[in-house]
């Protein structure tokens, strides 16, 4: 095992840790992590962030059930749909996106930077969220939205999910509290389920069109559930809000480098 694979193992255990500490944003480091460090192409490395997110959220899953805070009936219902378009996204969209889309004088856009490109522009969002870090109260009301407006939302998301190989808490966590009127407590860990179910079911569809690496796939989600469950326990002692905000930060950066490394001309 060389250095960079030691780092690679270093930067799972970071994954595992941020998902327990803060309940998301796991694959924001998952998909960099796998591509600009370990060398895979965004392609594999989405396909492997599926997985290791779509692990990992299980198990928050069941520590944040064991509290009273997974609820069950909403996250099916935004799971349905989110779980299908993630599903067809992997299996049928990726695979058929051109491997060159046009250029810009003598700039190639590629299928590669395209996916990079927009998983940088999702960063930028959840990367505002969360350095904004407003506090939402934990009362709700009775009043729910109609469930095609649930499905609709649940198929954008699940999309985006799909392009960009990431979980989607930090988008299900705001449309939970806002549109299905849950607290924010339970908003974190009924998001882990709709994570868990629509990555995993999205992978089974790169299953079927990629080569996957299983030795090292398996390895890394363990050291990612390691990291999990050191974070839930490191989250009682640690401000959830300043390291939310502090991610933040991070992730701003990082989408920026993002950018940068894929527009570069070297």
């Amino acid at each position: 095992m060389d250095n960079t694979d030691i780092l690679g193992y270093i930067g799972a255990l970071i994954v595992g840790l941020v998902l327990g500490l803060i309940g998301g944003g796991g694959s924001i480091l998952t998909v960099p992590l796998l591509v600009y460090l370990l060398g895979y192409n965004p392609i594999i490395a989405t396909a492997y962030s599926l997985f290791v997110v779509g692990t990992t959220s299980l198990v928050g899953t069941l520590q944040k059930h064991k509290k009273g805070l997974v609820d069950f009936k909403t996250g099916l219902a935004f799971s349905f749909p989110s779980f299908v378009a993630v599903y067809l996204s992997r299996r049928y969209l990726v695979p058929n996106i051109p491997d060159s889309l046009f250029s810009i004088e003598s700039i190639e856009i590629t299928k590669e930077m395209s996916i990079m490109i927009f998983f940088s522009i999702i960063m930028l969002i959840s990367s505002v969220s969360m350095i904004k870090n407003k506090k939402k109260s934990d009362v709700t009301t009775k009043n729910s939205q109609p469930y095609y407006k649930t499905f609709i939302q649940g198929i954008i998301i699940g999309t985006i999910t799909g392009i960009i190989g990431a979980g989607g808490g930090f988008l299900y966590v705001p449309a939970l509290v806002l549109w299905a009127n849950i607290p924010m407590k339970k908003a974190v860990g009924t998001s882990l389920i709709i994570v868990t179910i629509n990555s995993l079911i999205g992978f089974t569809g790169d299953m079927q069109t990629l080569a996957i690496d299983w030795f090292f796939l398996l390895s890394f989600t363990i050291t990612s559930i390691i990291g999990i469950l050191l974070g839930v326990y490191l989250s009682k002692f640690i401000s959830g809000k300043k390291l939310k905000k502090s991610f933040g930060i991070f992730t701003l950066i990082m989408a920026i480098y993002i950018v940068y490394r894929e527009t570069s001309l070297e």
